[in-house]
């Protein structure tokens, strides 16, 4: 392939890898299983952060920090969290290093920690024990905190953005007076998840709850949305927990109620992380490169001058400079590509793998009869249109390629739901086209772990709108009412 991607036919896989580093969003780093974002990358991930927090923020949450480092006592606390974290945490021994007498730098053994410190796989356990000295009264409810910050879950095997063992995310945790606000909250959570999914990424999503086997550690019940890629497979693109009151029994985190009892505090827990800029780039991109919505672009139009002479450039600079300025007014991102290092040709294929929603040409030519080229990188169509009302449509065709991004991720989808009644029906969908497998299940963690054995797929969720349906469970026979959604998944 050109620009030196693999195509998604040849090895999906491949093609990811090749992606991410071509189109300069990240790499692995000297530390195994960590990466470094490069400024493209996180200039993405910083147009998540915003539109998130503002809506974060809109629905009452204010934002807050915690240490890094989380006592090893304090996992202890919460049996069925630690369960679920302990093979992924990275635990912190000694305080001090020294030189040995030979130039060599080792660990200090006389600097050993009195008590180990876990670097943090998630913020629960550390957040709730100070949510025991803020919390006094039902006066002092609800809490609604997130915090952005980074984690650390020891990953063997890494993808970069998928799955690395340090990764970078936001977590809510909310603090309530009843188990009815708490559950409110969870779902309200997960709806500005699956909001901004569709909304900002173009990417449609299910939303679901997680069977019990795939429940967040500690929680009652998990919701999630769940998206489809290109290559059939699944992504959790974020959940939201109900906590009960696990962890405020476990921390001791008490209130006295309006009627003067002592009560435990409800909770609830809610994230995404740079998981979601892989679903991002396996939903949309194509063997060319990037394929970004404008709503997430940090470009969102380049603009590029074709010219011989200084005068041409003149010319063209007028132009552009006024078409920026309208461009700017309408709060949409534009580049001026006029670097004289590259030729144009160079800068239409670096600009088209690296996912710009819209490109605009304009040369000597152009200007004499008051026209430009724009070329839409999710069509890779071309057309010709008069200056006169460029900005405005501009406007129009970045709320048309978004809406076109979507629409073709939703097509893909709904073409890769596919009903089963039987098992075999089941593995022949499941290894041939993929996607999501509606099928009706017994409700048994046995069997949710012998499919997943016998066939790699797991329930991805139970979708909060699945009708009432009377069946039997593909595996075992036994009664169901209703269909859940199988899949192979990342």
């Amino acid at each position: 392939m050109s620009k030196g991607i693999t195509s998604r036919a040849d090895d999906y896989s491949q093609w990811y890898n090749d992606l991410v580093i071509k189109a300069d969003l990240a790499e692995y780093s000297a530390v195994r299983g960590c990466m470094v974002i490069k400024p493209y990358g996180y200039a993405i991930w910083e147009r998540m952060q915003a539109i998130l927090d503002k809506r974060f923020k809109e629905t009452g949450h204010s934002n807050a920090y915690f240490p890094l480092f989380i006592p090893k006592s304090f996992f202890s606390k919460e049996a069925a969290h630690v369960e679920g974290f302990a093979t992924e945490c990275a635990v912190v021994t000694h305080y001090r290093l020294k030189n040995d007498g030979t130039g060599k730098i080792v660990v200090d053994e006389d600097a050993k920690l009195e008590e180990e410190l876990i670097v943090r796989p998630t913020s629960e356990t550390i957040i709730w024990n100070t949510y025991r000295g803020w919390i006094e009264s039902y006066r002092d409810l609800p809490i609604l905190v997130n915090q952005w910050a980074n984690v650390v879950r020891w990953e063997m095997r890494t993808r970069l953005f998928l799955r690395t063992a340090e990764f970078l995310w936001q977590e809510g945790h909310t603090a309530h007076a009843t188990q009815e606000e708490a559950i409110e909250e969870t779902e309200r959570m997960l709806e500005v998840y699956a909001t901004f999914a569709e909304k900002i990424l173009a990417v449609p999503v299910i939303r679901g709850r997680k069977t019990e086997n795939e429940r967040f550690a500690g929680a009652l019940d998990t919701y999630c949305i769940e998206a489809l890629m290109q290559d059939g497979k699944a992504l959790q693109a974020g959940t939201s927990h109900f906590l009960g009151q696990n962890f405020a029994k476990a921390f001791d985190v008490k209130f006295t109620s309006k009627e003067g009892k002592q009560e435990h505090v409800w909770a609830t827990s809610w994230g995404v992380s740079t998981r979601l800029m892989g679903a991002l780039i396996m939903a949309h991109s194509d063997d060319q490169g990037l394929v970004l919505p404008p709503k997430l672009a940090p470009i969102q139009v380049v603009i590029v001058p074709i010219f011989k002479t200084e005068d041409e450039k003149m010319h063209i600079d007028s132009f552009v400079n006024q078409l920026t300025d309208e461009l700017k007014v309408k709060d949409i991102s534009v580049k001026y590509d006029d670097r004289d290092t590259q030729r144009p040709g160079f800068k239409f294929a670096e600009w088209e793998l690296k996912g710009v929603p819209l490109r605009v040409a304009v040369g000597a030519r152009d200007m004499q009869n008051g026209t430009v080229e724009l070329a839409r990188r999710d069509t890779q169509t071309k057309e010709t249109i008069a200056q006169e009302g460029l900005a405005d449509h501009i406007a129009q065709l970045l709320d048309s390629i978004q809406d076109n991004i979507y629409q073709k991720a939703l097509d893909y989808r709904a073409s890769h739901i596919t009903e089963v009644n039987s098992y075999d029906e089941f593995k022949e969908v499941l290894e041939g086209k993929g996607g999501f497998i509606s099928c009706h299940w017994d409700g048994t963690v046995e069997t949710e772990k012998r499919v997943k054995e016998e066939t790699k797929a797991t329930i991805r969720c139970i979708p909060l709108d699945a009708k009432e349906e009377a069946g039997v469970c593909i595996f075992t026979g036994k009664p169901s009412n209703k269909r859940v959604l199988f899949a192979k998944a990342y």
